[in-house]
């Protein structure tokens, strides 16, 4: 009978690299984005007298999960530009976006970050510069109303 090996306390395990990973917008694969910046949750502590005690204990108070900003390449197409016109005109249109961590050799999913009906909040326009030699990257800065996080071989959340 064959066992699968479990790593040893104090055995060396590679981290994950932060350089392979793809962005799914209601589960399709959109554009090519050089970073994801932001992914938090925030749970406020709340202090709570017990009666007849002089003890000040700490329960969990609201959530609150943090804006998340992508960074892509400018290309032609219009989909994202289109998505925040049309928040900016007052029609929210809710998407999940998964942000999806891939395997060193960029083949398999490890883990998946789900944003549940997040929506823009910010759009940047590259910076443009006659005398640079990168590509011009935009920004576009989701809110959100829940976040999961999925191990490998996860499906995207079905859309809202």
């Amino acid at each position: 009978m064959a066992t699968t090996a479990t790593p040893q306390p104090g055995a060396p395990v590679d981290p994950y690299r932060a350089y392979n990973f793809k962005l799914l917008i209601n589960g399709i694969t959109n554009g090519h984005f050089t970073e994801v910046s932001g992914l938090e949750v925030n749970i406020a502590p709340l202090a709570y007298r017990e009666a007849g005690n002089d003890r000040v204990r700490s329960v969990p108070g609201q959530v609150e999960y943090a804006p998340v900003t992508l960074h892509f390449g400018l290309t032609s197409s219009r989909e994202l530009w289109d998505w925040v016109n049309a928040a900016a005109r007052g029609t929210v249109s809710r998407r999940n976006v998964s942000v999806v961590l891939l395997d060193p050799a960029g083949t398999s999913e490890v883990l998946r970050w789900n944003m549940i009906n997040a929506w823009p909040t910010r759009w940047r326009g590259a910076h443009l510069n006659t005398l640079a030699q990168e590509i011009a990257i935009e920004a576009l800065t989701l809110a959100y109303e829940g976040l999961d996080l999925e191990a490998g071989g996860a499906t995207a959340p079905t859309p809202a």
